[in-house]
């Protein structure tokens, strides 16, 4: 099961891509903790976990030792893979954020993570030659609904225009990011650490203007929580989970990709129910087993088309 270029397993791509989604689900419940608790705006928490998630990583790779036979990449690749994937996880990230704005959480999520997965099928199959087979168009399908029916089965959902356009901006951009860290996955070998630190801060200098217009520093009667929840959100669903994201989306099908990362608002609508008190619906439990049961299908196909060798399953144009 492992990837020719990197070296690394493409099982164990895929259980980093499950880990860093569930970990992305969290992100959710502990920026609602820090809104109850501070002034903080949305991009200013957005800079924060970038800028704290790249002097974390950087921690971490200082007490690492680099593997013997690491090969170094040119400069010219690795600032080119840095603002490629910075530039596209700041349009990702604050473009939701302004969906969010315009027409609500529901819809914005709907949209961004229901494009995503679209686009880079699409965007696969054209520019890397990657295809879907009759089981990926399925389990892309079941997880689409999934979505639709976990995020909108309640009914309070608003449509405005052009919070639909900003969520396609913000798919457009993650699309684009998991695009280019499959064909650089495949080109040669990839530093997962090295490109998420690249974006970090390619993406920390984009926000930082439009952070600061926000409000940088914010007020809070309870500082030790506050400084608790930042850095929560900056380790585990922004530095662990976006290296766990990179190392597995340079050895799996981006389509693949797409669909594991849904399991986001899976893992969010559990620690609603679990931890903020929210009821279990049906449309909860119909929309999460459908998402459960398309990630699971498509993952054990990828997992059996890396044990025989086969690039693609039931390859079919799309």
């Amino acid at each position: 099961m492992s990837n020719a270029v990197s070296g690394l397993p493409v099982g164990r791509g895929l259980l980093y891509l499950i880990v860093a989604g569930a970990a992305w689900g969290t992100a959710g419940a502990a920026a609602s903790l820090v809104y109850r608790t501070s002034d903080m705006g949305p991009v200013a928490l957005s800079f924060w976990r970038c800028a704290l998630g790249l002097v974390l990583l950087y921690a971490a790779r200082l007490l690492s030792r680099r593997p013997r036979g690491t090969t170094t990449e040119p400069l010219r690749r690795r600032l080119l893979r840095a603002g490629a994937t910075g530039i596209g996880l700041a349009v990702f990230q604050t473009a939701y954020f302004a969906a969010v704005s315009a027409t609500g959480l529901a819809v914005a999520t709907v949209v961004t993570l229901g494009a995503g997965p679209v686009l880079i099928a699409l965007g696969a199959r054209l520019t890397l030659g990657e295809r879907l087979g009759r089981g990926g168009l399925a389990a892309v399908a079941g997880a689409l609904a999934g979505l639709v029916v976990l995020v909108l089965g309640g009914g309070d959902a608003t449509v405005d225009p052009r919070g639909v356009a900003l969520a396609l901006l913000s798919a457009a951009g993650y699309s684009t990011m998991t695009l280019l860290t499959r064909r650089w996955g495949r080109d040669g070998a990839t530093d997962a650490s090295g490109t998420t630190m690249g974006a970090f801060a390619v993406t920390s200098l984009v926000l930082l203007p439009l952070a600061a217009v926000e409000g940088l520093l914010p007020h809070t009667d309870r500082p030790g929580a506050l400084l608790f929840l930042v850095l929560y959100v900056a380790s585990v669903p922004t530095a662990l989970a976006y290296g766990l994201y990179f190392a597995g989306a340079a050895v799996v099908r981006s389509a693949t990709v797409s669909v594991i990362m849904l399991l986001e608002p899976v893992s969010a609508a559990v620690l609603a129910v679990a931890l903020l008190g929210e009821r279990l619906t049906a449309a909860t439990l119909v929309g999460t087993l459908l998402m459960l049961g398309s990630v699971a299908g498509l993952a054990a196909g990828e997992a059996r088309a890396a044990r025989s060798g086969r690039p693609e399953p039931e390859a079919v144009p799309v």
